[in-house]
């Protein structure tokens, strides 16, 4: 990968993190995730599935902040993600995985609205709420069912995640 490639590719996970634009990813980006994920469901903020979200989110904004936000102010900036974040990204990607497991987790199962586990079309909505373009949300969600049985388990997001975020170094 050229370093023009490995800079659109951390431009675009950036972006997945900083929902509001601000040129930051901060607890604000995760709450508002939260937020839209229980709308787009219609799952109330104060029930069990919704507090395991926000719950999740801010474990997601900890987990973020303690390997990204090196200056301590509440935020990562672009910079900070690009040699903090990205770096163990690439590294570890499994490791940043499990950061983000609690809130992948309480997503899917608000996403799964008959028992059964999440579908290709209910994790689409997810990801058109989260920023994926509509165009492409409806095809990364049937390639998430690695195993072709129509419903996207936590393990199927986990491997996705992992290897969305690991990000490999440019080409030197």
């Amino acid at each position: 990968m050229d370093s023009a490639e490995y800079e659109r590719k951390i431009a675009a996970r950036f972006a997945t993190f900083d929902q509001d634009g601000s040129g930051f990813i901060d607890r604000e980006d995760f709450s508002t995730a939260a937020k839209a994920v229980l709308a787009e469901f219609g799952t109330a903020a104060r029930s069990e599935k919704g507090q395991a979200v926000f719950g999740g989110a801010e474990a997601f904004w900890q987990g973020m902040a303690g390997i990204a936000d090196v200056d301590g102010d509440q935020r990562v900036s672009r910079e900070e993600f690009i040699t903090g974040a990205a770096k163990r990204l690439r590294d570890n990607p499994q490791r940043f995985a499990e950061i983000a497991r609690p809130f992948l987790r309480a997503v899917i199962r608000v996403a799964d609205e008959d028992g059964l586990g999440a579908t290709p079309p209910a994790v689409a909505r997810v990801l058109r709420v989260l920023g994926t373009a509509p165009e492409l949300a409806e095809q990364v969600a049937q390639a998430l069912d690695t195993d072709g049985d129509g419903r996207i388990s936590e393990n199927e997001i986990l491997a996705a995640f992992a290897a969305y975020c690991g990000v490999e170094a440019p080409d030197a």
